[in-house]
């Protein structure tokens, strides 16, 4: 099954401006991961995605949760955060093209709050507005098959862009419903784990803060979606999340005044152990002169962090473990 979507000027464009932002990420030289990135960007996600589904929870009820601190509060809404913890934490161990990682992701994420965790669902569901049917997902003898042409689509060798990609298959899992309980967080989960894997930096981009935000206009374009028969709208919805949310994350992070010592820090942990020249050195540190790079190596050496052997063009740096 590969599904149905146009691929239009505006996300190919949006495609652009959000790898433009990661170059921009990596230009700062700033050293990934760092854990407070990390915690903060997992405490907004972890709000974010369970308000979305009502949890009434603080963000700071929340923080001293992943701090292991005792909060008081409706137990529901703080298993479901006790899960979602769990759940975020396994994030490197999920296997993206594979559905048993997605059913063990279900498992963490709605233990004690589903009877059927981890297992496709095996009754029919819809969702509703009121009285009304907003959608009626496709019955539950379609999912096995609806889910393994999915995870296929997944696993295609071809040129789609993972930003894309993942968007394609948040709204079909979305669509799909393949749990009785629990899809939307696990559709955004999903995104997540494969925009990791395009690039770690996703892990410190807490995307589900600006969904929260358009919360009404996330469920509108759903519905459109579905009304159109694919998952083309959906697609520019979901990048322009992703590139407001890149902007906000580069914004926030404060690129370090760049030294001697902080450049050799860097190229240190490139080079290892490994020797390098100076036209190494300049091609790891674009944005600096021959006269700063000769400086820096000379530094260095004179600090004992570098070891020199050669002469003129010949000479070669290594560091000093």
């Amino acid at each position: 099954m590969y599904p149905p979507f146009q691929i239009n000027t505006e996300s190919l464009n949006l495609c652009a401006e959000i790898n433009r932002l990661l170059g921009q990420f990596e230009g700062l030289k700033i050293p990934v991961p760092q854990p407070q990135l990390r915690r903060q960007s997992r405490i907004k996600t972890i709000f974010s995605s369970l308000a979305i589904e009502g949890n009434r929870l603080t963000e700071q009820q929340v923080t001293d949760l992943i701090n292991n601190k005792k909060v008081v509060g409706p137990q529901k809404d703080i298993l479901e955060v006790k899960n979602a913890i769990k759940a975020y934490d396994l994030i490197h161990t999920y296997k993206i093209d594979r559905l048993d990682s997605l059913l063990k992701a279900h498992q963490a994420m709605m233990r004690g709050l589903a009877e059927d965790v981890g297992s496709l669902r095996v009754r029919n569901v819809g969702i509703f507005k009121g009285e009304e049917v907003a959608h009626l997902a496709p019955k539950y003898q379609l999912v096995p098959k609806l889910m393994g042409g999915l995870f296929n689509f997944l696993k295609r060798k071809d040129n789609l862009n993972p930003l894309i990609k993942s968007s394609v298959f948040h709204y079909e899992l979305e669509f799909i419903h393949p749990f009785s309980d629990g899809n939307g967080r696990m559709g955004r989960l999903w995104q997540t784990v494969i925009l990791i894997k395009y690039h770690p930096l996703f892990e410190y981009i807490p995307m589900e803060s600006i969904i929260r935000e358009k919360q009404k206009e996330y469920y509108k374009v759903l519905a459109q979606a579905d009304k159109a028969g694919d998952s083309t709208r959906f697609i520019e919805f979901m990048l322009k999340i992703i590139f407001r949310a890149a902007q906000d994350f580069l914004v926030n992070v404060k690129p370090q005044t760049e030294t001697a010592k902080t450049r050799l820090k860097l190229a240190g942990d490139h080079f290892q152990n490994n020797p390098f020249s100076r036209k190494d050195y300049l091609i790891f540190h674009k944005n600096i002169s021959t006269a700063t790079a000769s400086r820096d190596l000379l530094f260095g050496v004179k600090q004992k962090n570098l070891k020199r052997s050669g002469a003129r063009a010949l000479t070669l740096y290594r560091f000093i473990t």
